[in-house]
C-alpha cells in the first residue's frame, strides 16, 4: 500500500529554519515527481514546490522563492523541503504529495511565531 509520511514540522521564530522530510513507501519512489503543498487556516491548499525524478526543481511558489529548497534522496525514498528565513505567513500544514498516485501524506504543522 502506497504511503507518504511527513515529519520535521514545529514552532519556529521568524527568520528561523526548518527541514521537512517525507518518506515514501509502497511504490517506486524514484520513478515519480513529488510535490510539497501547504494549507494555511482559512485558505486553499497551494503548491509550494515540485521536483522531478532526477532532482530537478520544476516549480516554486513566488512566495517561497529564494527561501525554500526542495530536494530528494531516491536511495532513502525521501523528499525534503528546506525552509529558511521563515515568516509568519509560512504558518500552515505542509503536505507531501505524489501526483501520479493522487496520494497525500498526513501533513505536518509549521508555526512561525515569536
Amino acid at each position: 500500500q502506497a504511503q507518504l509520511v511527513e515529519s520535521g514540522g514545529g514552532l519556529v521564530q521568524p527568520g528561523g529554519s526548518l527541514r521537512l522530510s517525507c518518506v515514501a513507501s509502497g511504490f517506486t519512489f524514484s520513478s515519480y515527481h513529488m510535490d510539497w503543498y501547504r494549507q494555511a487556516p482559512g485558505k486553499e491548499r497551494e503548491l509550494v514546490a515540485r521536483i522531478t525524478t532526477t532532482g530537478v526543481t520544476l516549480f516554486y511558489a513566488d512566495s517561497v522563492k529564494g527561501r525554500f529548497t526542495i530536494s530528494r534522496d531516491n536511495a532513502k525514498n525521501t523528499v525534503y523541503l528546506q525552509m529558511n528565513n521563515l515568516k509568519s505567513e509560512d504558518t500552515a500544514v505542509y503536505y507531501c504529495y505524489a501526483p501520479s498516485f493522487l496520494l497525500w501524506g498526513q501533513g505536518t504543522q509549521v508555526t512561525v511565531s515569536s
